[in-house]
């Protein structure tokens, strides 16, 4: 049975509680049970970096890989990946620990996370990858521990922290260059104007200057759809002016912007797909829109199939 030593008494009196308390619980068993660690000798860290995401990922011999994977416009998160789950599905506990050649460290808590059913059973939150990251830069253990899924025996994941500071500067380089916004984030966007208005605001612009940054970084975007609309108020024959007018002006300045005009499509509708259809100021104001849709080299849709869509996605929001 593994030994840690302890500076106080205090420090071994909590220890021991937790532990009794993990163990009563069912996260953790008296008896003995399975430890995935890749051990000193086979501890490697790797990065995968571009301006899109960054992945710092560590296998684990006969487990899987732990990753912290940081996407533009999104928060730094960590997971295990695996394709044989050995926990049961619930909730494991996530302590920092000293490794065996540093005894005498107390356990730092950093409480239970979710276990699933997947082949990434485990993800963590930003704040507490940020300090399993902090851990490891100091040595430290990040573990996960849970009850085995066939039977009452303890499994444990352990995180190596050997080789880790030899990638984290050029983690935190990757990071620092990703871009501000992910694919998922701009590959949908609205513009909305004022009554009888197709001039974009300075609000506007800064929308559709997100979008112009990532098209212009992903060659995979080989496509810009940009669909004009009005609300219901006024004739017909002008609403199918005036969305042509703001479709245009948002299919301008992409171009002004460097956006080539070969790739953009622009078609207006008038009033004629609403995403709100109650009759009130907040729903007209809805509908007095443009969007601009970024295709990553597939089969355009049809137009009213993509209007469908557009309708759906912002019904749900």
């Amino acid at each position: 049975m593994k030994t840690i030593r302890f500076r106080s008494v205090k420090g071994n009196i909590k220890f021991l509680t937790a532990l009794t308390c993990l163990i009563a619980l069912g996260w953790m068993s008296p008896v003995s049970g399975m430890t995935y660690s890749a051990g000193i000798e086979r501890s490697q860290w790797y990065l995968s970096s571009s301006i899109f995401e960054c992945a710092l990922t560590h296998t684990i011999p006969d487990y899987g890989r732990a990753t912290f994977y940081h996407e533009a416009g999104e928060s730094l998160k960590f997971f295990l990946d695996t394709a044989r789950n050995p926990m049961r599905t619930g909730q494991a506990a996530l302590v920092i620990e000293a490794p065996k050649w540093r005894p005498g460290n107390s356990i730092r808590d950093l409480g239970f996370v979710a276990v699933s059913e997947q082949t990434r059973p485990v993800t963590v939150e930003n704040r507490r990858a940020t300090q399993m990251m902090e851990s490891l830069l100091q040595g430290m253990l990040p573990t996960f521990t849970r009850r085995a899924k066939f039977n009452n025996e303890t499994v444990r994941v352990e995180v190596s922290s050997i080789n880790f500071k030899g990638f984290y500067e050029d983690y935190l380089t990757c990071v620092a260059s990703l871009l501000p916004v992910n694919f998922r984030q701009v590959e949908r966007s609205l513009v909305f104007f004022k009554v009888d208005e197709s001039t974009l605001s300075t609000d506007d612009k800064k929308t559709l200057d997100q979008v112009i940054l990532y098209a212009k970084a992903d060659p995979s975007v080989t496509a810009i759809f940009v669909d004009g609309h009005t609300d219901v108020t006024g004739r017909r024959i002008y609403n199918r002016r005036l969305s042509k007018r703001r479709a245009e002006a948002v299919t301008d300045y992409l171009v002004r912007q460097g956006i080539p005009g070969e790739i953009i499509t622009t078609r207006y509708h008038g009033e004629r797909y609403p995403v709100v259809k109650a009759e009130s100021k907040s729903g007209h104001a809805r509908n007095r829109r443009a969007t601009v849709r970024l295709d990553r080299g597939g089969t355009p849709l049809e137009e009213e199939e993509e209007l469908d869509l557009e309708v759906l996605s912002e019904g749900l929001n």
